[in-house]
């Protein structure tokens, strides 16, 4: 479902990111995801890591922004980041909003998704094992990006996005194409009953785990389920095939490093 693509960067190396063709074929937007690949940054961040908050060094993060914004033909001053802390609350972006989080300081904080219908700025949420969510309107022209772990997952964020898509832009579910995109999969995420206990309306979702009391969550699955509750199309819902802990390598994971790594970014901006 996800397309690898690279470029060279100016030292020699190879920048490679993901991308969602039903995304891109709405013309309207540019997006990508990215992996651990084409970076500057070093050690448990190498090398594309987007985090200044775990260690890594500043004018190491500011060079892979300024990397990734060259492929998706903006500046970092045009982007606007999240402040995550797995909430289901979303900030409506406008012009004023312009580089906050990336080259100046956000004057908001708790915000998991985004939304905007500015061109030209591009839209930042970040994960290393939890779910990212993109949602383009080609009729309203208007795009949002959401992070989404369990507790973002368990409190229906992608139906909270579709609902502010609509009450700020007039969205209507059945015309927007979603993407979920690269997490912990369903084979990786074991959980304890606790949190189990939060996806019992979503069935197929969890599963028994290999331990006593354990249970298998699937973020993707639970995340498909909400967003056609929500009224998108099933056939409008991109899901991804590619699980951030199996493939330590090429993605962050936390559960798979032990929390040292750095973070994935998600990009999303309307052209």
């Amino acid at each position: 479902m996800l397309t690898q693509r690279e470029v060279k960067t100016e030292d020699g190396g190879v920048l490679e990111y993901l991308t969602f063709p039903p995304l891109e074929e709405t013309g309207m937007i540019r997006h990508l995801l990215s992996t651990r690949l084409g970076g500057v940054s070093e050690g448990d961040f190498s090398t594309m890591n987007f985090s200044i908050t775990r260690g890594d060094r500043p004018d190491h993060v500011a060079e892979n922004y300024r990397r990734i914004g060259a492929v998706l033909g903006c500046r970092p001053e045009d982007m606007v980041s999240t402040h995550q802390t797995h909430t289901t609350n979303i900030r409506r972006v406008t012009e004023a909003d312009r580089g906050k989080g990336i080259t100046c300081p956000r004057d908001y904080e708790n915000i998991d998704g985004l939304i905007t219908n500015v061109p030209g700025i591009v839209l930042a949420a970040f994960s290393a094992d939890c779910v990212p969510l993109f949602f383009v309107d080609p009729v309203h022209r208007a795009v949002g990006l959401a992070h989404s772990g369990w507790r973002g997952t368990a409190a229906e964020m992608g139906s909270c996005m579709v609902q502010a898509l609509e009450e700020a832009y007039g969205t209507k579910p059945a015309d927007l194409i979603a993407a979920i995109g690269p997490s912990i999969c369903g084979d990786c995420y074991e959980v304890d009953g606790d949190v189990a206990g939060k996806f019992r309306g979503f069935p197929e979702a969890v599963r028994p785990g290999r331990k006593q009391e354990k249970y298998l969550l699937d973020l993707w699955e639970a995340n498909r389920q909400i967003l056609a509750a929500a009224g998108v199309k099933r056939g409008n819902i991109a899901v991804t095939d590619i699980c951030t802990c199996c493939n330590r390598e090429y993605l962050f994971s936390h559960r798979a490093s032990g929390g040292r790594r750095g973070i994935l970014g998600a990009f999303l901006g309307i052209r």
